[in-house]
């Protein structure tokens, strides 16, 4: 085991790896994959997780949220496309037409390497007139290739599916320097066994791009798949899919499902011992004396808490492993530490490892177990795990 101090994830690069292979298996030869590293590869490390898979033939590139995370993987030297699946303000453009492709596209003209999604035509033209601008000072044609945004049920950001929509894009299309190079919509209820409202989204989606088609407006790329959508919509896959929390390990829901992929869990939560105590009966834990034992108890206090993302409705409900047994928490998750209950586990002392969630021997504690006792949704689950916990990588 890697060393440290306090708290660590641990960050298995393979499993992430076996996770989009399971994926690609799914899609046919031609379909493409996105890797989803949006809120730093949902906790887990965008620029490290980048550089592991980037190489792989079928993975076109990667989406964020934010211009700043793809800016991040630009300077991480990242080479592939990166998609903003999010919005790009107007003081970004600048920024964003400077990131370029180190090959020049046709007619000598230089490609942004990061593509915002387009939601709107006044964004489109902000984007236009910045990429002008900025051909004028460097002497050469800057092209930045977008991905037009349909909402065709999230009700979120995206053009509505009407006719006023296409006569935008096509004004769009117009646009000195755009390309249009995608255009993709995004599953609501897809992880939803009732597939409903995920197959109305996706023949919406259909219908639009058909209508594009009828008025020569033509992609190259058409995506719509979240990690649901590759496990349970095959003909949603089209010509990407975007793999998200699946890279990670983690199902969609507990309504997807299961056999369609083999999933591997990449991240395990580490701490250890910092301070063991005997306690006598009647004697109160934590803030506001929310246990109070029943007898004398072997109380051991783990250096965690909810500054690190550990979420404090695990106070009295949650457990962690020691020595592959269960330790109970006692009392209110604090901001830094906490306490579990080791009185039924002898062995414990000091100094000793416990798995906040992940395998501890031939125990394991599944996340989605933390996430039904406190309520909470495995994404934001492990997407608040900070910065304050190193992450370790593990290949």
């Amino acid at each position: 085991m890697s060393t440290y101090t306090r708290i660590a994830a641990f960050v298995d690069l393979n499993a992430i790896e076996e996770n989009l292979e399971a994926v690609k298996s799914c899609l046919s030869w031609e379909t493409k994959v996105m890797a989803v590293i949006k809120t730093d590869a949902y906790g887990h490390g965008a620029a490290a997780i980048a550089r592991h898979v980037e190489k792989k033939e079928y993975l076109w590139g990667f989406a964020t949220a934010t211009l700043e995370e793809a800016v991040e993987l630009h300077e991480a030297g990242i080479k592939k496309p990166v998609l903003i699946l999010g919005c790009v303000y107007p003081e970004d453009m600048k920024e964003l037409t400077g990131i370029l492709e180190q090959n020049s596209g046709p007619s000598g003209a230089c490609f942004s390497q990061i593509r915002p999604a387009v939601y709107n035509l006044e964004t489109a033209k902000e984007l236009s007139r910045e990429a002008e601008r900025q051909s004028a000072l460097l002497g050469k044609r800057i092209v930045i290739p977008v991905h037009i945004k349909l909402d065709t049920g999230m009700s979120r950001i995206g053009f509505g599916d009407t006719r006023e929509s296409i006569e935008q894009i096509q004004e769009i299309r117009r646009l000195p320097n755009l390309s249009l190079e995608g255009i993709f919509t995004h599953f609501a209820r897809a992880d939803e066994r009732d597939k409903a409202s995920a197959v109305s989204q996706l023949d919406r989606f259909r219908r639009f791009v058909e209508e594009c088609g009828r008025d020569d407006i033509h992609f190259s790329m058409c995506h719509c798949s979240n990690s649901a959508g590759i496990m349970e919509l095959q003909e949603a896959h089209f010509d990407m899919v975007r793999a998200g929390i699946i890279l990670y390990g983690i199902y969609p829901s507990d309504e997807v499902r299961r056999e369609t992929i083999a999933l591997k869990p990449a991240m395990e939560l580490k701490s250890r011992i910092v301070y063991v105590k005997e306690i006598g009966p009647e004697t109160e834990v934590s803030y506001g004396g929310t246990y109070r034992a029943d007898s004398v108890r072997r109380i051991a206090t783990i250096p965690v808490g909810y500054g690190d993302g550990y979420p404090r409705s695990l106070s009295n409900k949650g457990y962690v492993l020691v020595c592959g047994k269960k330790a109970p928490i006692r009392g209110r998750v604090c901001m830094d530490q906490m306490m579990v209950d080791i009185t039924e586990i002898p062995e414990a002392e000091l100094g000793m490892e416990v798995t906040l969630f992940g395998r501890d021997g031939d125990a394991i504690l599944p996340l989605e177990t933390l996430c039904e006792l406190s309520g909470r949704f495995p994404y934001e689950f492990i997407c608040d795990i900070n910065k304050r916990v190193p992450r370790i990588y593990r290949s």
